[in-house]
């Protein structure tokens, strides 16, 4: 494998704004079919879509649950597990939920990555589980959640959504995404058979290369283009 094939099979392609259109989902498709990524992660109501589209290629598809605030019930955020799971989905990215998180209900967390991950696994997909770091800030936080996963079976732990912006006292929003700080706490904290993904803020080859230094096997991304084109210029084809 080369070093642009390796960096390429790092990247779930992301296709989540709320305003992507079918048109949209079959040009960025197209993107990383072009670019043989790890992955596509779809809206649920777009994953039939994406498995039709990239059925002759590599790339394979993903759905992100409970997405973006993780808010929904844990039966709900089962049921469209099931759902994105039968539709095609093979991947799963669900966000925990944030508030239970905050105020330290490790039991509701443990049930609902519990649920998500043994839902995953019966129908044979693998589960990232969305901490949001730009809400979930405490290094205990963090390291409690990576070891609910790793007790849970969850197969990798991930930063962010790309959408957990924080409202600024002066009514500003703003947004850090994965950090070199938390993805390496998060490394040091899950076990082995857990892996790391990036998300949020890496659109630069040199940030895609920082976060695989940390420790990340897949990172999220919608700046694939730039990123891989620079690869191919810097590494080669």
């Amino acid at each position: 494998m080369t070093k642009l094939n390796e960096l390429a099979k790092m990247i779930d392609h992301s296709i989540l704004h709320p305003t992507l259109t079918d048109a949209d989902l079959k040009r960025e498709c197209e993107v990383a079919a072009k670019y043989d990524v790890a992955s596509v992660c779809v809206k649920s109501y777009m994953v039939k879509q994406a498995v039709e589209l990239l059925k002759d290629t590599g790339v394979l598809v993903g759905c992100v649950i409970g997405f973006p605030a993780g808010n929904s019930t844990i039966e709900v955020k089962r049921f469209e597990t099931e759902v994105a799971c039968s539709d095609g989905a093979v991947e799963i990215d669900m966000v925990v939920n944030i508030g239970k998180a905050l105020q330290g209900d490790w039991d509701y967390i443990r049930k609902e990555i519990e649920t998500i991950t043994d839902e995953c696994h019966y129908h044979g997909a693998i589960v990232k589980v969305i901490f949001e770091t730009d809400f979930v800030t405490k290094e205990e936080d963090i390291k409690r959640l990576c070891e609910i996963c790793t007790e849970a079976g969850a197969d990798y732990v991930k930063t962010s959504t790309g959408f957990g912006f924080v409202k600024g006292a002066d009514g500003k929003y703003s947004y850090e995404g994965a950090t070199l700080k938390n993805l390496e706490l998060m490394r040091t904290y899950s076990g082995p058979n857990v892996k790391v993904k990036a998300a949020g803020g890496v659109r630069t080859l040199d940030q895609l290369l920082a976060v695989k230094e940390a420790g990340c096997t897949r990172c999220g991304a919608t700046a694939t283009i730039s990123m891989l084109e620079e690869a191919k210029e810097r590494f080669g084809a």
